[in-house]
């Protein structure tokens, strides 16, 4: 029998392609049309402190830290490893620099959706470039991520860092895992929690290599420049002030909750009490977890227990979203709860409770997306399977190879 198809299947092929183009048409004009009308203009503001920065640095021979953006406060917050990261914007005119920015970030997209939703579309049998192109038009909605883009800032290739070493490690490449998570440790501390995930799950030789890669880049980038690691450390890294204001709404973390009840007076003990309270949920959970479900647990987590969580950081919440939706597909119940989560983290609400947010209301709509990542942390499911390979792995790599 020939294995092509006949006329009549041919037909219904067709008749499902054209119903698809037509269905992520509409979606692309309706996800135009939303930010269009509800999506914040940063202007790339992160992008011009870094392009700033790197150039007062190498072209001025100016300290680092010293640079502030003009008409702003805001100066360079990151380690010095991230500005050698960043030295070819030293190179390139700004609009190059904007081009790379976006081309990077959506490289990075691509990455993570490769790595998480491919393997829910070949284990459901969707036809791949239908599941890719519907996943990042809804990630375009999401605020995180479209906050991430606008504002020029480095999150998506943090996650990608991350997640050559939890995604693509475990498949093959074990000997330097741990790389990835030590590089973007070095650049923006908070992935170190990605080690204490490690640790946690006993992953030894990964943990030392990602501490070790974070030292040594740490310890290059003092070579290279001695006074401006020495201001980072000793000053620039404790100087909240650098950042803003702990209590502004886009500070979405455990630390906002708590400033936000006393502005003047946040309590540390409450914030230390309450950072406690979510690493033992999450230790509980990822021992017991997948890599790519403690990949989206620990992702949850940082963001968290970070003393700064700006709204853009929550991509991170990202993956577990996925892995929700993902488990929505065997339990409606969570497929419901998925898309509240996600209009709640597309809705600006926060934005509301800007100028106040006294009173019940007020605490409950300005904490509204440390209360999704909490329900996130508690309430994401976990499959039993095998802990070193992601669930769905196995099954694109049998795709390739039949597809081969």
């Amino acid at each position: 029998m020939s294995g092509e198809p006949t006329e009549w299947e041919q037909g219904l092929i067709e008749r499902a392609a054209r119903r698809q183009a037509a269905i992520v048409a509409g979606l692309a004009v309706a996800v135009v049309a939303f930010l269009a009308v509800f999506a914040a203009r940063h202007g790339f503001f992160d992008l011009k402190v870094y392009y700033g920065a790197v150039n007062y640095w190498i072209h001025d021979h100016g300290m680092l830290y010293d640079f502030l953006k003009p008409n702003s406060k805001y100066g360079f917050t990151y380690p010095p490893f991230a500005a050698i990261a960043m030295v070819p914007m030293a190179v390139v005119p700004w609009a190059l620099a904007i081009v790379i920015s976006v081309g990077l970030s959506l490289a990075a997209t691509y990455a993570l959706l490769r790595w998480l939703v491919l393997p829910i579309a070949v284990r459901e049998r969707w036809t791949p470039w239908f599941a890719l192109a519907v996943a990042f038009l809804l990630m375009a909605a999401f605020e995180p991520y479209r906050e991430t883009i606008t504002f020029g800032q480095v999150n998506l290739l943090l996650i990608v860092l991350v997640g050559v070493d939890l995604l693509v490690g475990v498949a093959g490449r074990r000997r330097w895992a741990g790389v990835g998570i030590g590089l973007a440790t070095a650049i923006k501390l908070t992935p170190g929690v990605f080690i204490v995930y490690l640790l946690v799950t006993r992953r030894w030789r990964a943990a030392l290599v990602a501490a070790g890669t974070a030292t040594v880049a740490t310890l290059a980038a003092a070579a290279v420049d001695p006074a401006a690691s020495r201001e980072f450390w000793t000053a620039a890294l404790w100087d909240t002030d650098r950042v803003g204001s702990l209590a502004f709404v886009s500070n979405q973390s455990l630390q906002g909750v708590v400033a936000r009840l006393s502005p003047e007076h946040p309590s540390t003990l409450a914030w230390l009490v309450l950072v406690v309270a979510a690493v033992g949920v999450w230790a509980w959970r990822v021992r017991t977890a997948s890599v790519v479900e403690g990949f989206a647990l620990t992702g949850v987590l940082g963001c968290l227990i970070s003393p700064v969580t700006w709204v853009h950081h929550l991509v991170w919440l990202l993956p577990a979203l996925i892995l929700l939706v993902d488990a929505g597909l065997r339990r409606r119940g969570l497929l419901v709860l998925a898309a509240v989560l996600y209009a709640v983290l597309c809705s600006r609400l926060v934005w509301v409770f800007e100028h106040g947010f006294g009173g019940v209301g007020g605490f409950l709509g300005s904490n509204a997306y440390v209360w999704a990542s909490l329900v996130l942390l508690i309430f994401l499911p976990l499959r039993s399977g095998a802990r070193g390979e992601p669930s769905g792995v196995a099954e694109l790599r049998e795709e390739h190879r039949v597809a081969a």
